[in-house]
């Protein structure tokens, strides 16, 4: 709970614009984390355009599973979109301001598309059960209507929850402490320099993530619980090698996305620590240059599909040459 000082009405508890951590404040160190930074957010847009491209060319790839793909590579461009850009010209410039509605308008998004992306998953595993616990009803339970559905329940629960986290942290009031725990503006580290009553939402906080996130993560292990018995089931060794590998890839995915946002989000704010900063570098950074990597490397169809697409270019190429 933060109080603001008693000299301080509601127009001066207000301010303007917020500072951003820095990372160094050496140049050397952040001209070398301007270039790093830089190639992973050029990865992370060139390989998750990549998967978006490759599923709609081929024609084979036209399914949910790959539906849900495109729209996971979607939600990665835009996730790191939100943050990245500002983050480079922090590293470039050392501007570490922003102001008081770009802030918010970077939380809410950066939660929009993150808690998308947590129910995208979901619909995401529950698409892998239908495939391989019940095949011969794929077509007909995971028909067009019930996937436009569930990609859209996806970003309607990923609005409605981001909706529901800004619109509690605009009834704050902040006086002069401006500087920002974190790279970017995130919910709680905004909530610690409040000086209003933020007992509601530190409870909101641990509460909605502590609810939400522990039953998408349920449903997609009672997903997967159902498809290892399947699995399992399967006589020869390369048909349950072969039935895995078409969902390790998510299960991988999933892993880490949970692993990291529930060690970030899912503690009590008297806890949250400057160490939390490198988690969330890797979790809204790395992991959505991570997840086209993930399913290329692992993905036999993504692979075939990629080496068609080269091959027909290169023959295109050197039949204009001749």
């Amino acid at each position: 709970m933060n109080v603001c000082p008693l000299h301080l009405n509601s127009s001066q508890a207000n301010v303007q614009e917020f500072f951003l951590l820095s990372t160094s404040t050496i140049y050397e160190v952040q001209l070398l984390l301007f270039i790093s930074f830089l190639l992973i957010y050029l990865i992370t847009l060139v390989g998750n355009a990549v998967i978006i491209l490759i599923v709609q060319l081929d024609a084979q790839l036209q399914t949910p599973m790959y539906f849900f793909l495109t729209n996971l590579a979607f939600l990665d461009i835009c996730y790191s979109s939100v943050t990245v850009p500002k983050l480079l010209d922090l590293q470039l410039t050392g501007n570490r301001s922003i102001s008081f509605y770009g802030c918010i308008a970077q939380m809410y998004f950066f939660h929009v598309l993150g808690s998308s992306e947590m129910f995208l998953l979901v619909a995401m595993s529950y698409d892998r059960y239908v495939a391989i616990c019940n095949p011969l009803r794929y077509s007909v339970i995971m028909r067009r209507s019930v996937v436009i559905t569930l990609k859209v329940c996806s970003w309607l629960g990923g609005f409605i929850h981001s909706t529901f986290h800004t619109a509690f942290l605009l009834r704050l009031s902040f006086s002069h402490y401006n500087k920002v725990d974190n790279f970017f503006c995130d919910a709680t580290p905004l909530i610690k320099l409040s000086c209003s009553d933020t007992t509601m939402d530190e409870i909101m906080l641990l509460t909605t993530p502590g609810i939400l996130g522990p039953i998408c993560f349920i449903l997609t292990l009672v997903s997967y619980r159902y498809i290892v018995i399947s699995i399992l089931k399967i006589n020869s060794a390369q048909g349950r090698y072969r039935t895995f590998s078409s969902c390790a890839s998510h299960l991988t995915v999933v892993t880490i996305f949970y692993g990291t946002g529930i060690f970030v989000y899912v503690q009590p704010m008297a806890v949250y620590w400057s160490a939390n900063q490198f988690i969330t570098v890797f979790y809204s950074i790395i992991t959505p240059m991570l997840n086209p990597m993930i399913y290329t490397l692992r993905n036999k169809e993504i692979k075939k599909s990629l080496r068609k697409i080269l091959f027909k270019e290169s023959t295109l190429h050197a039949s204009i040459h001749l």
